[in-house]
């Protein structure tokens, strides 16, 4: 299966090359929850089925994958003289861990009525957070784990309360004591600085560019201000178990836009995979 999807990848770097006069290159597994970084000619316009992307002044430009993206994408690339050509991308499928678990109080389960208003302006909070087209390439370097801990919870797993589907769980999670050190995974701004959201407790989100934004939730301690630039590894806060969390851990989420991306395959040294639980993550 690894060497399939790494097929499909050559075989759109080599496509992009060969046939696009603006000599796109693509980087990263074309799979359901992938960020792949592409390289295209200064000046170039590029589309995904149909919509604009931003590139930047380099050339750089990101395209994220949903955990549910169907089967294919139409990337298209204008370069400066005009010519536009096209490229069909293979988006491969990933397996997904499914948990049905019975006998759950709702409480548990669906929030209480009186929450709701509360909910939904934190809802609108978060989105009113996240600019989409920073003009800025901090998405396209190698990331690092924020947090030192073990992987406790993986991208894309879901439960089924009930026979009641909830969400799946969009993120990575990290198992670590509270007060534990949480760094900037990569550089970027922050777009949100907030101690105690509802479903996330402290939560954090650092913008890398062009919509690409890291979202680190139930911190027990936030260092970082609301328009601040941070560095990667520059200390941001501290683990805990704020919100809706059982435990002490660090939950990191990514999204490209509006999908939600794994952000363990940008980590440097994880198998392409990306994390899997009983995963040591973030040592020296």
């Amino acid at each position: 299966m690894r060497l399939g999807r790494a097929l499909l990848l050559v075989s759109a770097i080599l496509a992009a090359a060969s046939s696009a006069r603006a000599e796109t290159t693509l980087k990263g597994a074309i799979e359901q929850g992938s960020l792949v970084i592409g390289r295209t000619e200064p000046g170039a316009k590029v589309a995904l089925d149909g919509k604009a992307l931003p590139v930047s002044a380099g050339g750089l430009f990101a395209i994220g994958f949903d955990r549910d993206h169907g089967p294919r994408a139409t990337l298209a690339v204008t370069a400066p003289g005009g010519k536009t050509e096209t490229m069909e991308l293979v988006v491969a499928p990933r397996d997904w861990n499914i948990q049905r678990i019975e006998g759950i109080a709702p409480a548990l389960v669906t929030p209480p009525p009186e929450a709701m208003a509360r909910i939904r302006r934190e809802i609108a909070l978060k989105a009113a957070s996240r600019p989409v087209d920073t003009d800025e390439e901090w998405f396209a370097g190698t990331f690092i784990w924020p947090a030192k801990g073990t992987i406790s919870g993986v991208f894309g797993s879901q439960r089924v309360y009930n026979g009641q589907p909830k969400n799946p769980h969009y993120g990575v999670d990290v198992a670590a004591p509270t007060g534990a050190a949480i760094v900037a995974p990569a550089d970027g701004i922050v777009r949100l600085a907030e101690p105690d959201m509802y479903f996330e407790g402290g939560l954090v989100f650092i913008d890398h560019g062009q919509g690409v934004i890291s979202m680190m939730m139930h911190m027990s301690r936030i260092d970082v201000k609301q328009g601040e630039h941070v560095r990667q590894g520059q200390p941001i806060g501290a683990v805990g178990k704020t919100g809706r969390a059982t435990g002490p851990h660090l939950h990191w989420g990514m999204v490209w836009r509006d999908a939600r991306v794994d952000p363990s395959l940008l980590v440097k040294g994880v198998a392409a995979r990306g994390a899997v639980p009983g995963t040591a993550v973030g040592g020296d």
